[in-house]
């Protein structure tokens, strides 16, 4: 074993250089020797200096060899490629669920130990992210900050704005390492790649079928308890999915937005449509 010969006098802990002791020791008493010359913020480290002025000159030297994609920090940059890669490494020991960030999974550990940070003045809700209590406030008030350059449309975080955007620039920044299919969302990449693995997290407990998406589990159970919470506001008659609600509402407005290139005729559901392309084959 290397010796360690500094040692901290508060703690016992040892350091193989003075230089790491002293970085040590300005962590316990929270000194902060070096300042930003722009705004004044201090750091204990100076590497952390140097990260946050890039902030103020706009480099941003590590970027992405997949998407090119630029970063002021190389833990930026290293978050980022775990949304190409769909590596998690920080799982929950209660559940296994894994999250790219470790922030992520703090939060998450709070469903199990119920620990709730924050609660709306209005009703009293509580949330284990404080992110999550300012959403839940903006749908109370209505407000959407967020707005998009190209249509106007507005959102009530910035998360929903950026993958709107997408939508005009077709940005798909997520791309599979097996087949090489992008895609505009994470969770988009993660759900595609269970294709490949075969993986199916979510396991119904009445029949022990299992499913890749929680919300393909979520309307299998509906078969077993019966609930169709999706009602057609003209007849009443209600639906597991609100897809099947959409396709029956069509039968009393008359709306067929399926039609035929051969000779033009139209279907309410697209299964019409391929049954009826069958006749001119």
């Amino acid at each position: 074993t290397v010796e360690k010969a500094y040692c901290c006098t508060q703690c016992g802990k040892s350091f193989d250089t003075s230089s790491h002791l002293i970085v040590h020791q300005r962590t316990r008493t929270g000194e902060k020797s070096y300042s930003c010359d722009e705004c004044g913020k201090s750091f204990t480290h100076r590497s952390s200096l140097i990260s946050h002025q890039r902030t103020h000159t706009g480099e941003k030297s590590f970027s992405c060899d997949q998407c090119g994609k630029s970063f002021t920090q190389s833990t930026s940059l290293k978050f980022h490629q775990r949304k190409h890669t769909g590596e998690k490494p920080f799982s929950c020991d209660q559940c296994g669920k894994s999250f790219t960030h470790r922030s992520s999974l703090i939060s998450h550990q709070r469903i199990h130990t119920g620990e709730k940070l924050s609660s709306c003045d209005e009703c009293g809700k509580s949330f284990t992210r404080s992110t999550s209590l300012k959403l839940h406030q903006r749908t109370r008030t209505g407000e959407k900050p967020y707005i998009c350059d190209e249509c106007g449309k507005s959102f009530t975080c910035l998360r929903n704005l950026t993958l709107h955007q997408r939508t005009h620039t077709g940005e798909k920044p997520y791309s599979c390492t097996r087949c090489g299919k992008f895609f505009f969302k994470s969770n988009h990449l993660t759900i595609h790649q269970r294709r490949h693995t075969g993986e199916k997290p979510y396991s119904c407990t009445q029949c022990g079928k299992s499913f890749v998406q929680s919300g393909e589990l979520k309307m299998h159970q509906r078969r077993h308890t019966g609930e169709k919470p999706y009602s057609c506001t003209r007849c009443g008659k209600s639906f597991v999915q609100s897809g099947e609600l959409k396709i029956h509402q069509r039968t009393h407005t008359g709306e067929k937005p399926y039609s035929c290139d051969q000779c033009g005729k139209r279907f309410g559901q697209s299964g019409q449509l391929t049954s009826h392309q069958r006749t001119h084959r």
